[in-house]
């Protein structure tokens, strides 16, 4: 499990994964994936969890619905469990080290990247390859993460104004982040029309809070009900009781300007940078070996930074506050 080189454990362990095993036959040809269908017209609305297998919060959530036998009031509703290798693999005694088996799931979905025959073939691609039919079905996509630090939760609203437009109305978390994504590979919340200003389609990635913290399971069972509730795959009032009990965050926007991509075996940051820091212009962030990277405009603000500081990923993502 190659994913936890180099990564001390610096948080503890609150959450205790879910037992996934009633799930693993699905109902749709492919393990772990469920479809229900209203029988009325509208939309395909799924929701998708552990992408990466040291993000329980997603499971939770999702083991939570499928306990309700919440079924759709229009349209389809999907759940999909996509990692389970890399879940089933985790240990809290070292739980970084399971956030894939071999590679990174969620960089596979760039055009033709599946299907290129000179791709070695990774317990990820396998996967990857036998949800994509499944996939390209849907028309409305949550996709349920967090995050190395503990820093506000946020939605991840993808390059397209749509994106925004679905993290504005979902409303928990408050924070909405458009960006474009990494250089390293795509991520499953831009495959196709989901990030085509074209197309109908539409997705949002969330990030819940620090992988372990017990709050990203309740966070991510608020943004799933935002979510329902504004896709209208459920009654508006779905959740009401619940919702009533967990404050209604302040929206903000973000907009990316880019990320920073690492080109060296040297990374490091300037300071112990946890995200959402306010830098004026030409604050110093880091070095990529010899080179400074600095903040490019007033403020930078920091999303995400990393700790897997190694060439090719991205340090950090570089944001502007903007109207929504």
């Amino acid at each position: 499990m190659s994913s936890a080189t180099g990564l001390p454990n610096i948080y503890a362990v609150e959450l205790t994964p879910p037992d996934l095993s009633a799930f693993s036959a699905g109902n749709t040809g492919i393990p772990y994936v469920w479809t229900f269908d209203s029988g009325a017209s509208g939309p395909h609305v799924a929701l998708t969890a552990i992408v990466h297998g040291n993000e329980p919060c997603g499971a939770i959530a999702l083991d939570w619905l499928m306990g309700m036998d919440l079924r759709p009031v229009q349209g389809k509703l999907s759940f999909a469990f996509i990692n389970t290798a890399a879940y089933e693999a985790f240990d809290p005694q070292v739980p970084d080290a399971t956030r894939w088996i071999e590679e990174d799931f969620n960089r596979l979905w760039g055009p033709g990247v599946l299907d290129d025959p000179d791709r070695r073939v990774t317990p990820e691609v396998e996967r990857a390859r036998e949800i994509r039919p499944w996939l390209r079905d849907v028309d409305l996509l949550l996709d349920i993460h967090s995050m190395q630090h503990k820093t506000q939760p946020l939605i991840i609203a993808g390059p397209a104004a749509k994106g925004r437009s679905l993290g504005h109305v979902i409303r928990w978390p408050g924070i909405v982040v458009t960006d474009k994504g990494h250089a390293e590979g795509m991520r499953m919340r831009d495959f196709e029309g989901f990030s085509d200003p074209g197309s109908a389609k539409n997705a949002a990635l969330v990030e819940c809070g620090q992988h372990w913290e017990a709050e990203s399971a309740e966070v991510a069972k608020d943004c799933v009900t935002g979510f329902l509730r504004a896709t209208g795959a459920v009654a508006a009032d779905w959740g009401a009781e619940r919702m009533a009990t967990r404050p209604l965050p302040e929206q903000k926007f973000y907009e990316v300007s880019g990320p920073v991509t690492i080109e060296t075996e040297n990374f490091r940051f300037a300071e112990d940078w946890r995200g959402f820091e306010h830098l004026e212009q030409g604050r110093l962030i880091g070095w990529d070996g010899d080179k400074p990277v600095h903040a490019p405009h007033d403020p930078t603000v920091l999303i995400m930074p990393s700790r897997r500081l190694w060439p090719g990923k991205t340090a950090v993502r570089l944001a502007q506050p903007v109207q929504p």
